[in-house]
């Protein structure tokens, strides 16, 4: 599976009155706390991999209830694409996240750096449309969908979507979050 990414820094006021009048469905709002972890036997920033454990909360609407929480851990492969940030993606589900960083942390795997967002999503035109503000870097908006193989009809949809929104591809940030608080490019 691969997961077909665009993102742009982008004013979450701007885009919410453009996806109110494209039709977007808002889908939840999410708090997510992103754990990332060095390798013991490669440099996942020389190899553009990346293992991530995700603990997210989903709140009702804009109320502060948690609906429920989950925890996940994905490993991400090297991007796939020049024009996107697509990339192949494994995802499990975890029942006990603090178990899961013990066990990571004991074959070796060491915490490298955390990234936490408040996102809210959006469904328009088959696509996932997050508003994210991530503590350290401010305000994103990021296209998403997953394909099997169809990787440039994905990404020339999301971009689509993005145009839709009043946004330009050409703006985009192939950098992910943690590559941003870590201090590399954005290109």
């Amino acid at each position: 599976m691969y997961e077909v990414e665009v993102k742009v820094r982008a004013d979450h006021t701007a885009v919410r009155q453009k996806l109110d009048g494209a039709g977007a469905t808002q889908v939840n709002r999410v708090v997510q706390t992103d754990t990332y972890y060095d390798a013991p036997h490669k440099d996942f920033a020389e190899t553009d991999e990346a293992l991530r454990l995700r603990h997210e909360a989903r709140f009702d609407g804009d109320s502060d209830t948690v609906l429920d929480e989950v925890t996940r851990l994905t490993y991400k492969g090297p991007l796939v694409d020049e024009q996107s940030k697509t990339r192949r993606e494994y995802e499990t589900g975890v029942e006990d996240g603090e178990t899961m960083d013990a066990i990571c942390e004991a074959v070796g795997f060491a915490p490298a750096a955390t990234v936490e967002k408040e996102r809210e999503r959006f469904e328009l035109d088959g696509y996932t449309v997050s508003l994210d503000a991530v503590s350290g870097l401010g305000e994103f908006v990021e296209v998403e969908v997953e394909t099997e193989s169809d990787v440039d009809s994905a990404r020339e949809g999301a971009f689509s979507v993005l145009r839709t929104l009043g946004l330009d591809p050409g703006d985009q940030i192939r950098t992910s979050y943690l590559g941003m608080l870590l201090g590399a490019d954005e290109s």
